[in-house]
């Protein structure tokens, strides 16, 4: 797929002058199937700020888009892509102005309307928010929205109560991936004692470079609990995975303990009775990041860009190019992809 999209590249000089390259999506008969075409302003769809778009990112969501996965995509064709980072280029919004460095995450950008996947993108203004002082747009794509989602789940946290002095870690798990690695990133920065769960081996010495205190297999916490009520283990947890884990997770939190659940990549089925919220207090903390309130968006985009160690963020950043979404889309969804992805739309 790579080496056909490439050669759908092959536009004259003076062609691209006038128009841009953007990886577009079509469906026929249930299959969803990818190609780079070149689309001018005017095939964009209406919004105020109109975004030369630097860079975007591959979340897991982007991998189930671009297999056509969960019918997240219900109009075609479409311009994939969640999130992505760069400058305005024109504005009817007096909030932004031409030359401004924005981001935007949520608000269904990349399912509803056309995203990140090309090299411009126009939205709505409210979707945006500018790029914090500290961030390139690079790294704030190599954050992009799984780790934005990873500071509102911790940010959750620290709001019901969690502290450093309590006992017990606080377990991350898929930490493997863009949210987890971001989620151990930041957790161990603020002075957290991070256990994080992969069902990889070859990946302890990554995550413990990345802060964590321990490394736990999945397959400790991926089973249905078998009882209501677990040892106490866990001060707090940021959960990615859902389904059994999470049901596990809560069974075995500390008293009054909480768990950010901010995916369901293991299901959604949750198996598990109120013995934990009755007798030990736990909760469930639903982390939403589509269409968090703007005050929260630059608290903690602000956060972000103030606690994230930028030497550490670079080093587990992969960069691609738009012909390499693809193969990298069904690897992410295989778990075969380490840390994060940013995707350059004008390469």
């Amino acid at each position: 797929m790579a080496a056909t999209l490439a050669a759908q590249c092959s536009i004259p000089e003076e062609a691209k002058m006038h128009d841009f390259p953007a990886l577009m999506l079509d469906e026929a008969d249930g299959k969803v199937t990818a190609s780079i075409r070149r689309l001018t302003e005017s095939d964009l769809p209406e919004g105020e700020v109109l975004v030369k778009v630097e860079y975007s990112t591959l979340n897991y969501k982007d991998g189930m888009i671009l297999n056509g996965l969960g019918r997240l995509v219900r109009k075609y064709p479409h311009v994939p892509g969640v999130d992505f980072a760069g400058t305005v280029e024109t504005s009817a919004s007096p909030e932004f102005k031409p030359g401004d460095k924005v981001i935007l995450t949520g608000w269904r950008v990349g399912e509803t309307h056309w995203g990140g996947y090309g090299a411009k993108a126009r939205v709505k203004a409210e979707w945006l928010v500018p790029l914090p002082h500290g961030l390139s747009t690079r790294q704030a794509m190599a954050v992009g929205t799984a780790g934005f989602t990873a500071m509102l789940a911790v940010m959750a946290l620290e709001d019901h109560g969690l502290r450093t002095s309590d006992e017990g870690e606080v377990l991350v798990t898929g930490a493997a991936g863009g949210l987890g690695s971001i989620a151990v990133l930041l957790l161990s920065k603020l002075g957290y004692r991070v256990a994080a769960s992969t069902g990889r081996d070859s990946l302890g010495d990554y995550l413990r470079s990345l802060g964590a205190t321990s490394i736990i297999d999945r397959a400790e916490v991926g089973l249905a609990p078998a009882k209501p009520l677990l040892s106490e283990r866990w001060a707090a947890a940021v959960d990615s995975v859902g389904g059994a884990t999470l049901a596990n997770t809560v069974a075995s939190l500390r008293m009054r303990g909480a768990v950010a659940s901010c995916g369901n990549a293991g299901g959604i089925e949750f198996n598990l009775t109120v013995l934990p919220f009755l007798l030990r207090g736990a909760c469930i903390l639903g982390i939403d990041s589509v269409m968090a309130p703007k005050p929260q968006r630059l608290i903690a985009w602000k956060r972000l860009a103030e606690l994230l160690p930028l030497d550490k963020l670079d080093s587990l950043t992969t960069e691609i190019r738009l012909v390499d979404l693809p193969e990298a889309a069904a690897k992410i969804l295989k778990g075969d992809i380490k840390g994060r992805v940013v995707v350059d739309p004008n390469r």
